[in-house]
């Protein structure tokens, strides 16, 4: 059984005189010590599915369909007292800017610490200790000092680095990490999918990487799930991905990955207004291979035929697949 498995999820935001639906019957799994990344455009679904895993959702989101089920327990019908024993415990999260997500009127050690305290019910020495370990772990350099320290006092990458020893503080299984590199430049980038390798590997972390970009997520997962407008459209190993999509969408968003000395292509049009998404394939307006069909008959997810047989098939959402090769 996998450690995640998230089935067939919807959820729904409240408009007041409309409802608008952020992700649209969702469907993949992680296995123990997997990453997997979860990629696409923004507005595409990703960080909100996220937040139903976490059951961090405002108060206008509504889980309206399917299952979240982690360890044997389906989180999405769990109540908020037994979701917070489960956050910060079994599951860890990295978001996206740092600063937001850590208080500036406390220390950095201070808020690490009351992690420990917390969920391991640890003395404030033990908590002390325990955190200046993991900062040193996440190889936050001058981990003793750094205890002492503002989140204002620190760069964006070491800020980062606070968030992922936090999140990793009691020894989760999951980890879940939203594009904890979007506000950082490229070499500070490359030091944080470092450490975020080395840490999967070395606890056994399953992990759940949320990217818009599958350059990033190609050197940091085994497996990609790519969502468009709220939907899955294609699921498999990095590998195949990379090498063979069958999605047109998959295929734009490798195209699009920038190649020294070659002019940048983009995918054509923009993401569309998910209170009104088109009828049909929802790429459609925007895809170069679009046929009729295209225009009026959503696409099933659907097996490849080179591994239908395996147990984590490649899969994907189109009625004319490209199965090429992507140069």
């Amino acid at each position: 059984m996998a450690l995640l498995e998230v089935q067939n999820l919807t959820v729904e935001f409240d408009l007041g005189v409309e409802s608008l639906r952020a992700v649209n019957d969702v469907s993949f799994a992680i296995d123990a010590g997997e990453a997997l990344g979860l990629v696409g455009e923004s507005g595409s679904g990703k960080t909100v599915t996220a937040l139903s895993i976490m059951r961090l959702l405002d108060r206008s989101a509504k889980i309206v369909q399917g299952h979240i089920w982690f360890d044997g327990q389906d989180l999405a019908a769990e109540s908020e007292s037994a979701m917070q024993s489960i956050r910060g415990r079994r599951i860890g999260m990295v978001f996206q800017e740092p600063m937001t997500s850590l208080n500036p009127g406390f220390t950095v050690g201070e808020q690490v610490a009351e992690v420990y305290r917390y969920h391991l019910q640890l003395s404030s020495v033990e908590a002390r200790r325990r955190t200046i370990e993991m900062f040193e772990r996440v190889k936050l350099p001058g981990a003793r000092e750094m205890f002492r320290k503002y989140p204002h006092e620190f760069s964006g990458g070491m800020r980062q680095r606070v968030t992922i020893a936090a999140a990793l503080a009691c020894g989760p299984s999951l980890l879940i990490a939203d594009e904890p590199t979007t506000a950082v430049d490229v070499t500070i980038q490359a030091q944080i999918l470092s450490l975020l390798r080395e840490l999967q590997r070395d606890l056994n972390l399953a992990l759940l990487f949320i990217s818009h970009d599958l350059a990033v997520v190609s050197e940091l997962c085994t497996r990609a799930a790519v969502l468009y407008g709220a939907q899955l459209v294609e699921v498999g190993s990095t590998d195949a991905i990379f090498t063979a999509p069958n999605h047109p969408y998959t295929a734009g968003l490798i195209r699009s990955i920038p190649q020294r000395g070659q002019p940048l292509q983009g995918i054509p049009g923009t993401i569309f207004d998910l209170r009104t998404p088109p009828p049909g394939c929802r790429f459609h307006p925007r895809c170069i291979y679009a046929r009729p069909r295209c225009s009026w008959d959503a696409p099933p997810l659907t097996k490849s035929s080179t591994n239908s047989q395996a147990e984590k098939a490649h899969v994907y959402s189109c009625h004319y697949p490209l199965g090429l090769r992507v140069e």
